[in-house]
């Protein structure tokens, strides 16, 4: 059934790097989940209204927030997809992120209503009763969601969208509502003991906790936040690939939506090699990186000393040094410059951020300690830098 979908309404489905392909992905989705969510909220509605159920109702009008937010989605990825203009030089992209964050507003409101009349269902508690068509209805909305938490999974990877995948799991948190409340039911039905405001409750919490995780997982994008590990060995090995480049560091990614970003990096060059052979690499590679990558990449050169064995073979040992105190740091743009008494060793050190602004004074006096082990006359003139990836 997903693959007839795509392979119907997605042209050219196969092609998902391209920015069109992937709003047709997007589109889809959002016509899938809207249709879907509508007819689960009138089916469920009208067996909430059949049982007397708070917590069948509250299930309903969950569906019917997430009908909604296929609706805003919808809205927000044809917005998304408008080109770049003289105000908005990087696109409309982050309308979608904006869209996301409405929606986790509604979500939110929908739990806190239905949080008040579960409340009032314990206090006054109505007599339920039991259908089993209604029953039947419920039962299939189950099966309908698992679908869509599928459905969306499986696009989600296809096209890597942290949107979709967020959706199917939203959608499996329906399944296990839906499955309380049948339980809430069945419960009564056996034992007439009537616990559907106390279910009701706990549905209402899961919506509003939903509206909330769904609020985090879009602010962070739209605040900023660490690069990816995957993006950043990703970038940094397609980098690093080309001839006449020695390494990479201080990789940076803007995010401008689920489809647009722009990056920064140090590239590492030879110091003996013309520097117009290597600005002509750099804007190769910067040209090959919007094609291949889909990212607007800026790289700035760093010449670093090859001839010099000397050099090369201190720069390791203090590497080396790093290793051993932590593996996560690492060093780059290193300099060697001799003096009369001493030999001055200039270099950056990246640290991860769990290295607090209180833990560098004690870090680069170990680091000059450890280094001075290896030769009285080295004297470090450090500079750290944070490291802007995601921690493993």
């Amino acid at each position: 059934m997903t693959e007839l979908l795509v392979k119907t309404f997605v042209k050219d489905y196969q092609n998902t790097e391209e920015a069109k392909v992937r709003t047709a992905y997007g589109v889809l989705a959002s016509l899938v989940g809207i249709v879907c969510n509508l007819l689960l909220f009138g089916g469920k509605l009208a067996v909430g209204l059949v049982l007397h159920s708070v917590s069948v109702m509250a299930d309903a009008f969950n569906n019917l927030s997430d009908a909604a937010s296929s609706v805003i989605g919808f809205i927000g990825v044809k917005m998304a997809e408008k080109p770049a203009d003289e105000e908005h030089p990087f696109g409309h992209g982050r309308i979608e992120y904006i869209a996301a964050l409405i929606v986790s507003f509604l979500v939110i409101e929908v739990g806190f209503t239905f949080f008040k009349n579960a409340i009032a269902k314990i206090r006054t508690p109505e007599e339920l009763s039991f259908n089993r068509i209604s029953m039947g209805i419920l039962l299939a909305s189950v099966a309908v969601k698992l679908w869509l938490s599928f459905f969306n999974k499986k696009l989600g990877k296809r096209i890597n969208s942290t949107v979709m995948q967020a959706t199917a799991t939203d959608a499996l948190g329906d399944v296990v509502t839906t499955l309380a409340t049948m339980g809430s039911i069945l419960f009564f039905y056996f034992t007439k003991i009537n616990i559907d405001g106390y279910v009701g409750l706990a549905v209402s919490l899961l919506v509003m906790w939903a509206g909330v995780g769904i609020a985090k997982d879009t602010l962070e994008p739209l605040i900023g936040q660490s690069v990816d590990p995957k993006l950043y060995r990703e970038i940094s090995e397609f980098v690093e690939s080309y001839d006449g480049i020695l390494g990479s560091h201080d990789l940076i990614v803007h995010n401008y939506g689920p489809t647009k970003s722009l990056a920064s990096i140090h590239a590492e060059v030879p110091n003996n090699v013309d520097i117009e052979t290597s600005h002509e690499i750099i804007d190769r590679i910067e040209r090959d990186a919007a094609k291949k990558l889909g990212i607007f990449l800026v790289i700035h050169m760093d010449p670093v000393e090859t001839a010099d064995a000397q050099v090369a073979e201190v720069k390791a040992e203090v590497q080396e040094v790093l290793h051993q105190m932590d593996e996560r740091l690492s060093l780059h743009d290193f300099r060697m410059v001799d003096g009369e008494k001493w030999i001055n060793l200039i270099f950056d050190v990246v640290v991860p951020f769990s290295y607090g602004e209180n833990d560098r004074p004690k870090l680069r006096e170990a680091i000059e300690e450890e280094v001075r082990s290896l030769d009285e006359r080295y004297h470090c003139v450090i500079t750290f830098d944070s490291g802007f990836v995601a921690e493993e």
